[in-house]
C-alpha cells in the first residue's frame, strides 16, 4: 500500500478532514501516512482499533525507549503523557488527587462567576469573537487561578502556549517551550519560599505519597506544563466547537434551549461530532504490533485518529450527523475517544467537561438571538494533526 502525503492534501483536509478520514476507513483501520514535516508514521482511523492501540502496553509513550528524541520533552522533563508504567503510575498516582470529580466539582461556583462576568463585558458590543472573548479567557483564567498564576501573565503564557501546539515556523515549539520552562522554574522557585497558599503548585509542592514519595522540582515543572498546556487548549476548542455545531444545527440548538436536561448528552455529543483534539500524542512500537490486519514494526511511530475514530460508522449509525439525543437510541450509544482511552485517559476530563457545561449554558441562556456572523469570511483553522479547532469564531450576540 503506498505512503499517504498528507502534505498533498492541502488546507481542504485542515478544513474538514472527516471526509478524507471516511475514506481511509473504508480502504482499512490502518495506514502509512508522512505528515507535513516529512516523518512517516501509521495512522490509526478505526474505532475498536483505536480503542486497542491506546491501550496496548507495546505502544510506548516514551520515545527514549526506541532511541528517539522530542524536543518540547526534553525541555520540560516528564510527565504522565510521555511516561509508560511505573513511571506513569507513580506520577498520576500524586498528581490525580487533585482532580477527582468533588475536587473539581467545588470549583463551580467561581467557573460560573467567570462565566457571567466575560459575558457581562462582551455582549454589549453585540458582536465578536467567541474564541478571544469567552472561549479562550474562561478556561485559561480557572487553570491559572487553580496553579497559583498572576492573571498579568496569562498574555505571555498564550502566545507560548500557542507555539508549542500550534507552530508555524521550524522553531516555533523549541522557543516557546524554553521560554515556559523558564517562567515556570521561577514560579515554582517563589512558591517554594513562600509563606505556603492553597493553589495547586504549592499543594503539589507539598504533596507526599503514603510512603513518602514526591514530585521532584523537574516532574512538577513537567506536570504544571502539561496542565497548564492541557487544561485550556483542549476547553477552548470544546467550547467554541460545541458552540459552532449548534449554531450550524438550528434544530439542535432549539432542542437543547427547550431542555437544558440534554446538556450532557450535548456535551459529549459534541466531542464525539467535533473534539477538541484531533490526534493523540505518538506512540512507539516496542515490538512488531498487529493493529486490524497491519503488522507494524517494532520501532515505528503510531498516531491515533481520534476525530477519525469517533465517526466510525460501524459504531456511530449516521456518523456525520449531529445529533444531542444520539444516547438516547439503541444501538446508538457508544462511548466516544475525544478524551483517549486506557491509562493515558484525560487527566482533566471532569474539569472540561464541568467548564463545558457552565460555558454553553450560560452563553444561550444569556444570549437567545446568539448566531454566527456570516459576514467575517472564512475559519481560521488550528494547523496541524492534534488540535481541532478554530483561531476565531465571529458571532453576533
Amino acid at each position: 500500500m503506498a505512503i499517504i502525503e498528507l502534505a498533498a492534501l492541502g488546507a481542504d483536509f485542515t478544513a474538514d478532514p472527516h471526509p478524507f478520514y471516511a475514506k481511509l476507513r473504508d480502504a482499512g483501520p490502518v495506514h502509512e501516512v508522512r505528515g507535513a514535516d516529512g516523518g512517516r508514521f501509521w495512522l490509526v482511523v478505526g474505532y475498536e482499533e483505536a480503542r486497542a492501540a491506546l491501550a496496548d502496553p507495546r505502544l510506548s509513550k516514551t520515545m527514549a525507549t526506541v532511541g528517539g528524541h522530542e524536543a518540547v520533552e526534553s525541555i520540560m522533563g516528564p510527565h504522565v503523557l510521555v511516561l509508560d508504567p511505573p513511571d506513569h503510575t507513580r506520577l498520576r498516582k500524586l498528581v490525580a488527587p487533585e482532580f477527582t470529580t468533588r475536587r473539581v466539582e467545588a470549583l463551580r461556583p467561581r467557573i460560573q462567576r467567570i462565566a457571567d462576568e466575560l459575558l457581562d463585558a462582551a455582549i454589549p458590543a453585540g458582536s465578536g469573537d467567541l474564541v478571544d472573548a469567552f472561549a479562550f479567557p474562561l478556561p485559561i483564567i480557572v487553570i491559572c487561578e487553580l496553579l497559583g498564576i498572576p492573571p498579568g501573565d496569562r498574555d505571555s503564557f498564550r502566545a507560548w502556549s500557542n507555539k508549542i501546539l500550534t507552530p508555524t515556523g521550524p522553531d516555533d515549539a523549541r522557543e516557546g517551550s524554553l521560554l515556559l520552562r523558564a517562567y515556570l522554574d521561577d514560579l515554582i522557585e517563589d512558591k517554594r519560599r513562600s509563606e505556603p497558599a492553597d493553589d495547586l503548585l504549592s499543594t503539589l509542592l507539598r504533596t507526599r505519597a503514603e510512603n513518602g514519595d514526591r514530585l521532584s522540582a523537574e516532574e512538577l515543572r513537567a506536570s504544571a506544563y502539561l496542565l497548564l498546556i492541557a487544561g485550556h487548549e483542549t476547553t477552548v476548542n470544546l467550547i467554541s466547537n460545541a458552540t459552532r455545531s449548534l449554531l450550524t444545527h438550528p434544530a439542535q440548538l432549539a432542542a437543547l434551549r427547550a431542555d437544558f436536561g440534554l446538556l450532557d448528552a450535548t456535551i459529549e455529543e459534541a466531542l464525539r461530532y467535533e473534539g477538541p483534539v484531533e490526534t493523540s500524542t505518538l506512540r512507539f512500537t516496542l515490538e512488531p504490533v498487529t493493529i486490524g490486519d497491519t503488522v507494524v514494526p517494532e520501532g515505528d511511530k503510531v498516531l491515533v485518529s481520534l476525530a477519525a475514530a469517533n465517526r466510525d460508522q460501524a459504531v456511530f449509525p449516521a456518523p456525520d450527523t449531529f445529533d444531542i439525543r444520539r444516547s438516547e437510541q439503541p444501538g446508538r450509544s457508544r462511548s466516544h475517544v475525544a478524551f483517549g482511552h486506557g491509562i493515558h485517559f484525560c487527566l482533566g476530563a471532569p474539569l472540561a467537561r464541568l467548564e463545558a457545561r457552565i460555558a454553553l449554558r450560560t452563553l444561550l441562556e444569556r444570549c437567545p438571538d446568539l448566531a454566527l456572523d456570516t459576514t467575517a469570511g472564512p475559519y481560521e483553522w488550528l494547523p496541524g494533526l492534534l488540535l481541532r479547532g478554530v483561531r476565531a469564531l465571529p458571532v453576533r450576540w
